[in-house]
């Protein structure tokens, strides 16, 4: 009976453990790659950048023939770098404040903890100096001071689009800066610095251009529009519904190729530009039908590649 008491009292014993058993265990991040990396500079957003500079140096072509290459060159190494530079500023400034903490598509660099927030930052800023360098090397080239102080409010506006204690992105006014900086600035600004005028023709691929990076944004904002809504970050999308975002979607890439159908009635090679629609319509059928957020992150890669096609579509019709 003693023996029996003994083997239970045994059995009951609490068996030992080492360390601290309150102490959880550390998950450390995984080693960031140059894959990683190159998924936060968003690759997939760069056509956005190259298209109104292919628009306007073709406008720029129908007021002086010659292509100033050098200069053209330029004005898309400006536009990319500037695109990549609010690529890795919102990635700081999101991932800072927890927007990104649950997002739904591909992992940010500063919300994932794989790489130290300011690094972040400064790779952001880095590439806003390079495309200031390479801004300022065009000023210098044409004698165009006065867009220095164009070239500031572009990497001041690239900021503060997440940026700051009050980002405009997160008020609504997203795609009224995007329109303004990657369509009408950008577009206008490669024809000024090539031809130094502003023929109409430029005016219409502009407004395009900033049409086509409203549509991304908005389906970007549209896939996120649940996360959104849940950390206060009011896009647009969040403050008109998902059902307004899907008709203003739809009229933001069809109205493109209304102009391009009045610019081909001077240009007709400018009905070629009706090709880009093998993308668009896709990107339409997935905004209207996707069940499933991450299924949006394709309408945004098409929708891409149609500001692309558009654009080549127009520099052809223009310098045919």
């Amino acid at each position: 009976m003693a023996a029996s008491s003994k083997r239970s009292a045994s059995r009951k014993k609490p068996q030992r453990t080492s360390g601290n058993p309150a102490r959880k265990p550390i998950v450390e991040a995984p080693p960031v790659t140059a894959r990683d990396w190159i998924g936060a500079a968003r690759l997939r957003t760069l056509p956005l950048a190259i298209a109104p500079v292919v628009i306007g140096t073709g406008a720029a072509q129908l007021v002086d023939r010659e292509l100033h290459w050098v200069i053209a060159l330029a004005c898309l190494a400006v536009s990319v770098l500037l695109q990549i530079g609010v690529n890795f500023t919102n990635d700081y400034s999101d991932g800072i404040r927890g927007t990104d903490a649950q997002r739904v598509g591909p992992a940010r660099l500063t919300a994932s903890g794989q790489v130290n927030a300011r690094t972040v930052l400064f790779t952001g800023l880095s590439f806003f100096a390079l495309a200031a360098l390479v801004g300022l090397a065009i000023v210098i080239r044409t004698g165009q001071w006065w867009m220095l102080a164009v070239g500031a409010v572009c990497i001041i506006a690239a900021w503060f689009y997440t940026g700051g204690k009050r980002p405009y992105g997160y008020f609504g006014l997203g795609e009224v800066f995007v329109f303004v900086f990657f369509g009408l600035v950008a577009t206008l600004g490669t024809t000024w610095v090539q031809a130094f005028s502003l023929p109409q023709e430029a005016w219409l691929g502009a407004v395009a251009a900033g049409l086509f990076a409203c549509g991304v944004l908005l389906a970007n904002n549209l896939r996120d529009i649940e996360q959104d809504r849940a950390v206060g970050k009011r896009t647009l999308t969040v403050l008109i519904g998902k059902r307004a975002t899907q008709i203003l979607y739809t009229v933001f890439i069809v109205v493109p190729f209304v102009l391009s159908a009045l610019i081909a009635l001077l240009y007709p090679i400018a009905w070629l530009s009706l090709m880009a629609l093998l993308a668009a319509l896709p990107a339409l059928v997935i905004v209207w039908m996707y069940r499933q957020p991450r299924e949006l992150v394709v309408a945004l890669a098409l929708t891409s590649v149609t500001a692309l096609a558009y654009a080549g579509a127009l520099y052809w019709a223009f310098v045919g």
